[in-house]
């Protein structure tokens, strides 16, 4: 399954569409006034389906996940020289990114690819790529690449 995430041009609070590969919404993600990024994850009936909440007062990066209004597990940032790695504590997936933080790659406790996030360039916003192997994956992927744009958003 493929989707496709991009940033609203003109928007207060980080504010993205999710498209399939048919063009199709598939989610909607907008950001909630909080200290630190909070953004809500909607589907495309309008439903909450998810949350990112960014803790704050980290000494790395964490980002707490919501399925629905049920905690699930946390995001983190890993301490590591010259490419991001990240860990998630829910279902044992391990993220690693490329040297320019364009392309990462998520992998299974097993060692097997989840999914694949990579970054397109020329746009006027920040649009990302997914590619998941399971679709049922493809809530928890978005989430992750939720939480790695905003890292790098509070970062620059």
């Amino acid at each position: 399954m493929r989707l496709l995430f991009r940033q609203r041009f003109f928007s207060w609070f980080d504010s993205y569409d999710i498209y399939n590969e048919a063009g199709e919404t598939v989610y909607v993600v907008k950001g909630q006034l909080s200290w630190g990024h909070c953004l809500k994850i909607f589907d495309a009936q309008g439903t909450e389906a998810g949350t990112v909440q960014e803790r704050v007062l980290t000494f790395l990066p964490k980002f707490e996940m919501y399925l629905g209004t049920r905690y699930v597990g946390c995001i983190s940032k890993e301490f590591s020289f010259f490419t991001p790695h990240y860990n998630i504590e829910c279902n044992g997936w391990h993220v690693d990114g490329d040297f320019l933080e364009w392309d990462y790659r998520i992998v299974d406790a097993a060692g097997q690819q989840v999914a694949s996030i990579s970054k397109e360039l020329l746009h006027l916003t920040d649009t990302y790529v997914i590619d998941v192997r399971d679709p049922a994956d493809a809530l928890c992927a978005l989430m992750l690449a939720l939480a790695i744009d905003a890292e790098k958003c509070s970062r620059g």
